[in-house]
């Protein structure tokens, strides 16, 4: 039955004389996205709204689930597109419309019509009236009520005029490359993969870095973070990540510091060298999963000694959440089941007893002096290592 979708965008609106950029970037990940679904397509812009008109057969259901993926959408309406051949031949549109789309006419209505073209004869108010009395002459069963209708029969008049009645909600935010790009530190728990994903929705293109520790976390650990990524990926686009053989430097870490400082000064050596990959690739900033006195290294003393050694800003943006409220969101992104499988990262195998929760920046630099000998070397040999995966969907 349809033949083509409306998409509506919110922010997007409210831009000035820059908005037709974020309509443009909006349209080339909806490209993106409808790459993989079979079936060609042809999508334009018009007055605020951007359409995608199919010209061959193609999967509703696979097109409108790659949709609900693209940030800057808010809502998804499969729509009927018809030409102005004047106001009976709308009436006949809408009622055939109603009747295939609705086989069960017990249902209340409303119907809801904007102009935007404004030399259309009849104004809106008039449209509505005229239109509700041709729909109940033609379903005697169907009732309106303007409050809390069943069907909102939506008519947009336009260069053509706009039939439809679902809005699909899409994930909203800004389209991803509006605003940039960032590097996320993935691990594989839960709290990672959701902080990339919300400041994605900001418009931020992500790269990621992932520490690995071999022998001590497995393959199988290492692929569970790609997995995380790919399911991150079906909102953000390609995630270039970047493996770094961590094993060396934890090593070194335990060998020379306090056991009680460990979670820190390690944390301090995986945002120096994520920065340093971070500056490599044109990121402007780091992302972190840390929320407030979460675990002992996120105390706001934590953060304020693993921040120290940065000098991209850090991006948190779970910072206020309890964990209950980042596991909601992961799971509905669907990054959940995943991140809850049982395989170790290195910041859960090297562990202290009892962490440092209020470290002092004093003491951790005359720690970390008792790394001078070797620690650049290490740090320069896992850089220098790295594995880059490049993550689709």
């Amino acid at each position: 039955m349809y033949k083509a979708f409306l998409i509506k965008y919110a922010e997007i609106a409210i831009k000035g004389k820059n908005r037709h950029l974020f309509e443009d970037a909006l349209v080339h990940q909806i490209k993106i996205a409808l790459k993989s679904v079979e079936g060609e397509f042809q999508i334009s812009k018009e007055q605020g709204r951007i359409y995608i008109e199919a010209l061959s057969d193609y999967d509703y259901e696979e097109t409108v689930e790659q949709l609900r993926h693209v940030f800057g959408i808010v809502g998804i309406c499969p729509v009927v597109l018809v030409e102005d051949e004047g106001f009976e031949k709308l009436c006949e549109d809408v009622i055939s419309y109603l009747d295939a789309r609705y086989p069960d006419k017990n249902k209340t209505f409303k119907v809801n019509a904007r102009r935007a073209r404004k030399d259309y004869p009849m104004e809106s108010m008039e449209i509505n009236a005229e239109l509700g009395g041709r729909i109940l002459d033609a379903f005697p069963q169907m009732k309106v009520d303007v409050h809390h209708p069943d069907i909102m029969v939506n008519i947009e008049i336009r260069s053509r005029i706009n039939i439809y009645s679902e809005i699909i909600p899409g994930p909203g935010g800004m389209p991803v490359g509006t605003n940039g790009k960032a590097m996320l530190l993935l691990s594989g728990g839960i709290d990672s993969p959701v902080a990339g994903y919300m400041i994605a929705k900001r418009g931020v293109k992500i790269d990621a870095t992932y520490f690995h520790a071999p022998p001590y976390t497995s393959e199988r650990a290492k692929q569970k973070v790609v997995d995380l990524a790919k399911i991150v990926a079906r909102y953000t686009g390609p995630i270039y990540l970047k493996v770094v053989n961590f094993t060396d430097i934890q090593l070194y870490i335990y060998e020379k510091c306090p056991h009680e400082e460990l979670t820190i000064i390690m944390r301090r050596y995986m945002m120096r060298i994520a920065e340093h990959f971070a500056k490599e690739t044109g990121s402007l900033g780091l992302i972190t999963g840390e929320s407030i006195g979460q675990v002992a290294s996120q105390t706001m003393q934590s953060l304020a000694a693993t921040n120290e050694v940065c000098t991209l800003p850090v991006y948190r943006p779970l910072i206020g959440f309890d964990k209950q409220e980042i596991i909601s969101v992961s799971e509905k992104i669907g990054t959940y089941e995943t991140s809850i499988l049982p395989y170790e990262d290195c910041c859960t195998i090297f562990v202290a007893k009892h962490p440092v929760t209020k470290p002092n920046l004093n003491i951790i630099r005359r720690s970390e002096e008792k790394l001078k000998e070797k620690i650049d070397q290490l740090v320069q040999e896992a850089i220098d290592s790295v594995e880059t995966i490049v993550v689709e969907a």
